[in-house]
């Protein structure tokens, strides 16, 4: 068409309407939607009469409509590409979350133990809006510590006492959530 800022590929380069990001699948992503929703309303409901799962069937049908309605079964809508990766590193979070709890408690209870807030600026390695997402809820998961502000680049913090902004500071959960967010 004339006047329309298209690619080699033919679709429209501007990000626009019929713009198409790399990698994606409609099928494959809308798939990958179906399954998540039918695990959700199982795990959640716990039910397995007719009625219900036809009721569940229906929301389910109705929210992949919406999404693809809304035009969000694309790969930050629906992220199959960190769906492995993402689930070896919860377990790694979880015991990062324990470790943290324990620390904050002891420096809550214990009175020698002082506790002296900062706030600091954490480099950050990812590059998806996704990736830093994921880096900045895991850091605010993490007791001790709360993402205040991300910029280009840098994520502030605010910590509850110095070792937790050297937790931070060290890397490598920021290692991990780039590891989970792939090549992109």
């Amino acid at each position: 068409m004339a006047g329309r800022n298209t690619d080699s590929d033919g679709d429209d380069a501007s990000g626009g309407p019929g713009y198409q990001t790399p990698g994606y699948r409609p099928i494959v992503h809308g798939a990958g939607l179906c399954l998540a929703l039918i695990a959700a309303w199982l795990l959640f409901s716990g039910y397995f009469q007719p009625l219900l799962l036809g009721l569940g069937a229906a929301s389910v049908i109705f929210c992949l409509w919406i999404a693809m309605r809304m035009d969000l079964l694309d790969h930050e809508g629906v992220p199959l590409q960190i769906t492995w990766s993402a689930l070896l590193y919860m377990p790694w979070l979880f015991l990062e979350i324990i470790k943290a709890n324990i620390d904050v408690a002891k420096h809550v209870l214990a009175p020698t133990l002082r506790i002296a807030p900062s706030l600091f600026d954490a480099p950050i390695s990812q590059k998806t809006d996704l990736g830093q997402t994921l880096y900045a809820n895991s850091i605010t998961l993490t007791p001790g510590t709360v993402s205040v502000d991300l910029e280009p680049g840098v994520i502030r913090v605010h910590a509850l006492h110095p070792g937790a902004a050297s937790g931070v500071l060290e890397g490598e959960m920021d290692k991990r959530v780039t590891a989970v967010e792939g090549d992109v």
